[in-house]
């Protein structure tokens, strides 16, 4: 069953991967009410296999139409379109789906290594520096994996304040409910995903046009296969590449968008010549894809070791998993050991099922992209529909799913960004709960988070993040003034 579940996951993550405008966020939004029905195991392995899964077939739509499947998957369109274009789209397909697997594989590795270490780490966490850590996680996923740091910031403060509405367990009292009785138990985490991710997606892509055409009769077998020299090319960008990846992946709030940009730019500091980067270079396509599955690979290592979701979607399976009743964290491989490995042997098990799958069905998923939304879309709404009132059978979340697809729209068309929102959701009553112990246990006194030094040690990294981010956003107006001052005023 384990197999079943992990097959289903990757290849339902590639499908979504290779159509732009859904993504993984989206379709694990969709089907967490299935995983309520299922063992936790079984569960976890299916939305993981959908998170990786789509990082592998983001690349197909960036490559063939220059239209990012994933976030991520975005820079390799810089230099993978343009080899599209000069006849060699088999061979950047056939490179990214070797540089995906590497990635993975090396952040795999990385996973088991780290693991162990890290819970042991964990163990001697209390209540002050858990809540130190959190708060460092909602502030580099906020400051550092956002171009707009500022208003990724007022993102976190209102998911914060969503996961406080509810009954308070300590007092009793009620807070922004509003006195609607549906509304003492919070907010459904399944709903509010489903209402920021799955329909604005779908609103912002509802006046979209049938996607280009794609020549599948010059993609075959023997186009696919890179000359010796390509080969020669690729192999050292792939390992810088999984070696950026899995540095960026261990550290919550970065994740793979963030380490597939900064392994591009790495390859471009040490070729011989940068100048053929964003014109075909394949360089260009292999370091990034191989980052950025290491990163996606990496990522569980704070989420299931430290309870610390490293990006949104990490965040969606940490709430899976606490619905289920099971707390992510140092006790985790102790509590939960066939979870916890059963889940890591479906990441090499998947790994290798979505090699086996992605360069002979390329075909198959280049037909996918003919697929036309009027189809598509309602038939996703519907799936929404069923599988937010299956959960709990209240005719509520549907409306709070249409509420938040609204507000979720508005968010994007103003230049927020929605997954910052989640991310507050999930640890904000986790961090009220441990900010609470800690006064309780301190007696009222605030010093007691800055003597103990691990609780120190992250809060002064968090006033270090927020400083660096104040100092570069002056740094960067100073530059832009002398522009400015010459700017026409009606521009």
């Amino acid at each position: 069953m384990g197999l079943l579940y992990c097959f289903f996951g990757v290849f339902l993550g590639t499908f979504i991967g290779v159509l732009p405008g859904i993504g993984p966020m989206a379709t694990i939004a969709v089907l967490m009410p299935v995983t309520f029905h299922l063992d936790p195991t079984y569960g976890v392995i299916m939305l993981a296999g959908i998170y990786y899964g789509a990082a592998y077939g983001g690349s197909t739509a960036s490559i063939l139409l220059n239209l990012p499947g994933t976030a991520s998957s975005a820079v390799t369109a810089i230099d993978g379109y343009p080899m599209a274009q000069k006849g060699r789209a088999g061979v950047a397909l056939f490179i990214t789906a070797i540089a995906s697997f590497v990635g993975s594989m090396t952040g795999l590795v990385i996973l088991i290594a780290l693991s162990q270490p890290l819970s042991r780490l964990a163990i001697e966490f209390s209540a002050p520096e858990y809540f130190s850590l959190m708060l460092l996680g909602l502030l580099a996923a906020s400051l550092l994996a956002s171009r707009r740091p500022f208003k990724a910031l007022a993102m976190i403060v209102f998911g914060l304040l969503l996961g406080l509405v509810g009954i308070d367990l300590n007092s009793g009292t009620s807070r922004y409910t509003f006195g609607l009785p549906q509304l003492f138990e919070g907010l459904s985490l399944v709903a509010l995903a489903m209402g920021l991710f799955g329909l604005p997606e779908l609103i912002a892509n509802a006046g979209r046009g049938p996607l280009r055409q794609v020549d599948r009769s010059s993609i075959t077998f023997r186009s696919m296969l890179p000359t010796r020299e390509e080969w020669r090319r690729s192999w050292m960008p792939m390992a810088r590449g999984a070696g950026v990846g899995s540095v960026f992946g261990t550290l919550p709030g970065t994740g793979g968008l963030i380490a597939s940009f900064m392994s591009y730019t790495l390859e471009k500091r040490v070729a011989r010549d940068p100048e053929e980067f964003g014109k075909g270079a394949i360089e260009g396509v292999c370091g990034p894809e191989s980052a950025n599955n290491a990163g996606v690979q990496t990522g569980f290592i704070p989420t299931l070791t430290l309870g610390v979701p490293g990006d949104a979607v990490m965040a969606l399976i940490l709430g899976v998993l606490m619905i289920h009743g099971i707390a992510p964290g140092p006790m985790l491989m102790v509590d939960q050991p066939n979870l916890f490995w059963g889940l890591i042997v479906s990441f090499g098990v998947g790994n290798i099922l979505l090699l086996v799958l992605n360069i002979p069905l390329i075909g198959l998923w280049v037909r996918v992209l003919t697929i036309p939304f009027n189809i598509l879309f309602p038939t996703i709404v519907v799936l929404i529909c069923i599988g937010v009132y299956t959960v709990n059978y209240s005719t509520t979340d549907i409306f709070t799913v249409m509420a938040f697809g609204i507000v979720g729209f508005g968010m994007r068309r103003l230049g927020f960004e929605p997954a910052p929102v989640i991310l507050g959701c999930v640890l904000g009553p986790l961090m009220e709960e441990n900010f609470r112990r800690s006064l309780v246990l301190s007696g009222g006194d605030f010093s007691h988070f800055v003597e103990r030094p691990i609780s120190a040690t992250l809060l002064g990294a968090c006033l270090l993040l927020v400083l660096w981010t104040i100092a570069k956003r002056v740094l960067r107006g100073r530059r832009s003034e002398p522009y400015e001052a010459v700017s026409d005023p009606s521009a």
